[in-house]
């Protein structure tokens, strides 16, 4: 089976973005093997980003470290070196021999070895710009700017992404409307026109838009072609996130492709593109 990129449907490619790094349900998150694994072979692929005590970022999901790493406690109150000698836990909890990444330990590695043209490392700040300081914007540019040809930084704070992309110059960005009880309160409104305008007003830099993927279908059910003015503004939609590639969730990866979404993210890309082959 060929590698488990993208998805060509009536003249449109929708590219299947790795979550956390991983290629199968059964990978752990996180690891450098993978992700250098999809940037070679010209996958989308995405990390998560949290502010450590050194004001750096740590490639981590959590702000606390217990669930994801050997390590206890808060991210945000633990040093890079203690952070570099933590194991990542894998699905069942049990410590694997992969450690913990800083941002600036990925970004060396992808110097290295120079990444597929067509490959983009998404980097999901989770936190606000309340978050930032100096050091934390100076060190994240300093990072990151060797190989901002091959990153995209998302988040839900704006503010905090235009910060972070201004350290450096050739870092596109992207924005996530999505938070709280996003889909209950427009499936009590209905109101999903006024939601993409101010998504589309609120991040006019952006280049691509991430949307829940059951906010996607629910305004189709309504009527609404969520992806049509999203595309009319230039940017690309990202629908995040399948988890498990099954009877209950292939429905809905066939209506996202015929609606043209540009990326779908899931746990199983692998799975994902031979479901859709048999």
């Amino acid at each position: 089976m060929s590698d488990p990129l993208y998805i060509e449907r009536d003249g449109h490619r929708t590219w299947l973005k790795w979550h956390r790094g991983r290629r199968k349900a059964s990978d752990p998150v996180f690891t450098g093997s993978r992700i250098l694994e999809a940037m070679r072979l010209g996958a989308s692929v995405e990390v998560d980003l949290v502010i450590h005590a050194d004001h750096g970022c740590a490639i981590l999901h959590n702000f606390e470290l217990d669930a994801e790493t050997t390590g206890t406690g808060l991210v945000r109150e633990t040093p890079a070196s203690v952070l570099r000698e933590l194991n990542l836990r894998g699905n069942d909890g049990q410590p694997i021999t992969d450690k913990v990444m800083l941002l600036e330990d990925l970004c060396a590695l992808l110097a290295k070895e120079t990444p597929h043209p067509n490959a983009l490392l998404q980097l999901d700040f989770k936190e606000s710009h309340a978050a930032l300081t100096p050091a934390v914007v100076a060190n994240f540019g300093a990072s990151v700017a060797p190989v901002a040809d091959y990153l995209i930084l998302s988040g839900g704070d704006f503010d905090a992404i235009g910060m972070l992309t201004d350290s450096a110059p050739k870092l596109r960005s992207g924005y996530d409307p999505c938070y709280g009880e996003s889909l209950a309160r427009l499936q009590a409104t209905g109101d999903y026109q006024t939601f993409v305008s101010e998504a589309l007003a609120t991040a006019p830099k952006a280049e691509m838009i991430y949307l829940a993927y059951d906010i996607v279908l629910a305004a189709d059910k309504a009527g609404f072609d969520i992806v049509a003015p999203i595309h009319a503004a230039g940017k690309r939609i990202d629908a995040w996130t399948i988890r498990t590639v099954d009877d209950t969730t292939i429905p809905s990866i066939h209506r996202l492709l015929d609606l043209k979404v540009d990326q779908i993210t899931t746990d199983d890309p692998e799975r994902l593109k031979a479901a859709l082959k048999q």
